[in-house]
């Protein structure tokens, strides 16, 4: 498996160490290249996804709306000589799947299958213990401070019932049994804390 070489790590670290960041933060990377690490053997091309894991959120303003392609450009800008052909196209095509989350159409059988893998590492944090989740749901709104406080609790209520309608959250067995009845609870636990407009910890 090719690892990024220590120039792009450090270039990576500064960016996602900007000021505007609580949650997508290095600490992040870190996080999902410890799930990586524990199933790295179920991937066909761990390579080209360990290069999405790290270039994923690489771009992050969120007042833009563009982060996952912006992070994907990036990649192809700063990787295509250090990466095989079909390693950096799927490292984009999984970067890109971020923004909705969902496995798009089109893929190869293998491709399609680490593309899923990663998107449930991905959200591992939903499934986190309640004590994690809730710093993460406090590093979110800290990520949106410049929203109204009425006007976050409504959008952030949509996002978490959009996931919470899914007939699945996690695309693989494992991580399906592993974390979807705690991540249904904390979305839950999360929506109605949103919803009721006293609770000052929003």
């Amino acid at each position: 498996m090719l690892e990024p070489s220590a120039a792009l790590i450090g270039s990576l670290k500064a960016r996602y160490d900007e000021p505007q960041r609580h949650y997508h933060t290095w600490a992040h990377i870190e996080a999902l290249r410890g799930h990586f690490d524990r199933v790295q053997d179920q991937f066909h091309d761990a390579t080209g996804v360990l290069w999405a894991l790290y270039w994923h959120d690489a771009i992050y303003d969120p007042q833009a709306g563009d982060n996952e392609d912006k992070s994907a450009d990036l990649l192809l800008a700063e990787a295509p000589q250090a990466l095989a052909e079909p390693s950096l196209k799927l490292a984009e095509r999984v970067i890109r799947a971020t923004r909705k989350h969902q496995v798009p159409a089109g893929l190869n059988d293998q491709d399609a299958a680490d593309l899923a893998l990663f998107l449930d590492i991905d959200l591992s944090i939903l499934g986190a213990d309640e004590k994690i989740f809730d710093v993460y749901e406090a590093q979110i709104r800290a990520e949106y401070a410049f929203v109204p406080i009425d006007t976050y609790r409504q959008a952030r209520a949509g996002i978490l019932k959009g996931f919470l309608q899914r007939e699945r959250l996690y695309f693989s067995d494992h991580y399906h049994n592993l974390w979807e009845v705690r991540a249904r609870a904390n979305l839950r636990r999360s929506i109605t804390r949103l919803e009721r407009k006293d609770d000052a910890h929003v």
